[in-house]
């Protein structure tokens, strides 16, 4: 299954993170995750959000530089190892990522690693012989990690 990330292209500057979050917050649109990198003066900002193609097209109306790019969620085991066995069969298998970013979902059970690369298809073909997961942007956003932590 295909995910889509946003990459948003910005001035690394206050307030342009604000500018972003308010955009979608106002389209009501949820982030599900983010990574931001830096260099010099400027920076990425990778979403995974529950509207990919609503929250493209708030945040260039709005102004910002936005990139739409399919890539894989991988439901991988939260234990030590668990993302070495992933990493080994890309390897591999010659598979090159060009970005990558994880998070928790449970805490000792399971989690989300997610990769951008040129190989998608080659890619989601081998991870679904080997037995692995991916999800798509519903499965992604229907996800409510830490679901068991209370206010």
């Amino acid at each position: 299954m295909i995910a889509y990330q946003l990459s948003v292209f910005a001035e690394d500057k206050p307030g342009k993170l604000a500018h972003l979050t308010s955009v979608l917050a106002k389209a009501k649109i949820s982030i599900r995750a983010t990574t931001i990198s830096t260099s010099d003066t400027f920076g990425v900002i990778s979403l995974i959000v529950d509207e990919p193609k609503r929250a493209e097209a708030a945040l260039t109306d709005a102004g910002l530089t936005v990139h739409l790019k399919s890539v894989l969620a991988i439901l991988i085991p939260d234990a030590p190892g668990g993302l070495d066995k992933l990493m080994q069969l890309l390897y591999a298998e010659g598979i090159n990522i060009n970005n990558a970013y994880g998070f928790v979902l449970e805490s000792g059970q399971k989690a989300v690693f997610v990769v951008d690369v040129e190989q998608l298809d080659k890619t989601e073909k081998l991870l679904e012989e080997k037995g692995f997961k991916t999800l798509d942007t519903d499965a992604l956003s229907a996800i409510e990690p830490f679901h068991y932590m209370k206010d």
